[in-house]
């Protein structure tokens, strides 16, 4: 069941009901049939909507940023910059994407010989927790631009922000049924894909869940779009700035808390700056103020979800069992949340 918890809390805030059968169905026959008179709109005329839903975000921006912190648990100051960064991309997408959707002549042995990118239909978006509101824009302002319609089915644990997407949508003037929100449980995903009106899916989560989800958009010849997990290098030479560079790195490992596919997760070292290097990262973690994500001077708050939590914990205690030296913390903040 689509649940929204307070990670800083661990108070429940509300419980969702999934969507009976009936109103999917409902919900894609409405989108294709928005999507029919969407794609004979022309381009410059779509492009309008785009700019709408940005002024939308900024309008609203303190109430998103404050529903984003509230669900999933980042620090205020970077759900308010998710929201600029979501309002910035549509407003990109709003001034390119003419130029980006124009057909291209190309050379070849034919008469005349021409590229042109036409929509592929109504396309599934299964959006991550950790950008709820990001990862959507940044998949909806080039679907929608190009012709397309949408269909949310985000992660659980974000089901107001799923919720708040779909009706900021709605009110920035979109025609009804083009871009929908769907809260059903992981599972309906596969029914989603094979359904004949989604014209393809893409995804922003993890690995495991990547393969299944392109097996299953194979099995129907499916376009689909993977964005998945990372193991991003941080290469620290030995000429480098290390106060700068600890700087950056610790910047880079914590942001949202540590909990995206762009972290620096592996540090590489010139080992004759290495000893130097790890004092400073240890003394600059150690700086970081861990608090209410509401707070405006929090720079560290909870992690999403207690499973979470405890999965990083066991890999703390795994890694020091393997002969890895612990400089900081170590085991889980007392108390409330899931710190």
């Amino acid at each position: 069941m689509p649940s929204s918890l307070n990670p800083a809390t661990g108070e429940p805030i509300a419980d969702y009901d999934p969507h009976p059968p009936e109103h999917t169905e409902a919900v894609l026959s409405a989108a294709v049939a928005a999507q029919r008179d969407w794609r004979a709109t022309p381009v410059a005329r779509r492009l309008p909507l785009l700019s709408a839903i940005a002024r939308e975000l900024r309008a609203d921006a303190d109430r998103f940023a404050r529903l984003i912190t509230q669900e999933m648990g980042k620090p205020i100051t970077e759900a308010r910059a998710e929201i600029e960064k979501s309002a910035w991309t549509l407003d990109h997408y709003a001034g390119h994407a003419e130029r980006y959707l124009a057909p291209e002549p190309v050379a070849s042995g034919a008469t005349e010989s021409t590229v042109v990118l036409e929509p592929l239909g109504v396309l599934l978006a299964v959006m991550p927790w950790n950008y709820p509101f990001w990862q959507f824009f940044r998949f909806l302002a080039p679907a929608l631009a190009a012709g397309n319609g949408a269909v949310l089915k985000h992660a659980s644990n974000v089901p107001a922000c799923a919720l708040a997407l779909e009706e900021l949508v709605r009110r920035a003037g979109a025609p009804p049924g083009l871009c929908s929100t769907l809260l059903t449980e992981p599972a309906a995903v596969a029914d989603l894909i094979a359904d004949d009106r989604i014209a393809a899916v893409t995804l922003t989560g993890s690995t495991e869940v990547g393969a299944l989800v392109a097996a299953q958009a194979g099995a129907h010849l499916k376009k689909h779009v993977l964005e998945l997990g990372g193991s991003d290098p941080f290469v620290v030479l030995a000429d480098a700035d290390l106060d700068e560079a600890a700087t950056a790195a610790v910047r880079s490992r914590f942001n949202t808390v540590g909990q995206s596919c762009v972290n620096a997760k592996r540090l590489i070292v010139d080992e004759r700056v290495a000893g130097a290097f790890v004092e400073l990262v240890a003394e600059k973690t150690g700086a970081l103020i861990m608090g209410d994500p509401m707070d405006e001077a929090t720079q560290i708050g909870p992690l999403a979800r207690a499973d979470l939590r405890d999965t990083l914990h066991d890999q703390v205690r795994r890694t020091v069992a393997a002969g890895a030296s612990l400089l900081l913390g170590g085991d889980p903040v007392p108390g409330p949340g899931f710190f």
